[in-house]
């Protein structure tokens, strides 16, 4: 028989503790061409996604696959260098897993970032937006199966998906520093193919004003654990209207992502140095 989600976390759990005793109080998820944060950090131990059991590996370009324990800013934070996609092939659980298992780790919060395309014709490569709210069209939804409340109730309230006062704080931080930033509303689609003109347009008919390829199965779980939740989503391509679309590959953002990731990044780290410990 399988194992139970509860055990495989226990044991990702223990895996990670034999590694290193580090308490880490922020989760911090990586999206694509925003890795080099994990730079940033005071490293404590880095332990490779192929080391733990239950892990799947990020397969994705700039994705570097492993998670990263120590000091940012001086705040202890263990981040996901590289995170996994639902179309890579996982399933949504194996997607949601390490979020699951940071939890675990003791974690009060996480911040999920990611790179997307701007359907709010407001918006320009290079902006951030801290996300709101969400529209969730991917196929699949990692609370879906038997639950166990050990990990959370059955039905999840969604009324209040992102974390007001972590909204307030970045934006604070984003005005602070002279950093476009704007709230706003995320779309998730399946991918990987990036969307059609048709498609970007029914977006923002939906009310969505940036759309990716992530973060809202961790969204859902780390809700379902009662776990606050800041997004920042980094706009790398303009996806409306239409007339302002261009061709764009992974290489167009993920260089887009690196050249605004220290905005991003400082509002990440003005974010921790917000909070006392």
């Amino acid at each position: 028989m399988d194992m139970e989600l509860y055990d495989q976390i226990q044991e990702a759990v223990a895996a990670i503790r034999g590694r290193t005793d580090f308490k880490p109080r922020t989760g911090i998820i990586l999206g694509t061409g925003l890795g080099n944060l994990a730079d940033s950090v005071e490293v404590a131990a880095e332990i490779s996604y192929g080391d733990l059991p239950h892990f799947a590996q990020s397969t994705v370009q700039s994705h570097r696959g492993r998670l990263v324990f120590g000091l940012l800013s001086g705040h202890p934070v263990v981040v996901m260098a590289g995170r996994l996609h639902y179309y890579e092939g996982w399933t949504m659980q194996q997607v949601t897993f390490p979020v699951r298992v940071l939890r675990a780790l003791g974690i009060e919060r996480i911040v999920i970032t990611n790179a997307s395309g701007g359907v709010n014709p407001h918006l320009q490569g290079g902006d951030i937006v801290v996300v709101r709210d969400h529209i969730n069209l991917l196929p699949e939804n990692p609370l879906r199966g038997t639950n166990d409340e050990r990990l959370g109730p059955r039905f999840p309230d969604m009324s209040k998906p992102y974390d007001a006062d972590l909204r307030v704080r970045a934006l604070t931080a984003a005005q602070k520093h002279g950093i476009r930033a704007f709230e706003g509303v995320y779309s998730a689609m399946q991918g990987p193919n990036l969307e059609t003109p048709a498609e970007y347009t029914m977006l923002r008919h939906l009310g969505s004003d940036c759309t990716g390829m992530s973060s809202v199965p961790e969204v859902l779980v780390a809700r379902h654990q009662d776990m606050p939740v800041l997004m920042l989503s980094l706009v790398t391509n303009v996806a409306y209207p239409p007339s302002a679309i261009r061709e764009t590959s992974v290489e167009d953002v993920i260089a887009t992502a690196r050249a605004a990731e220290p905005n991003l990044s400082l509002l990440v780290q003005e974010v921790l140095n917000s909070f006392e410990f």
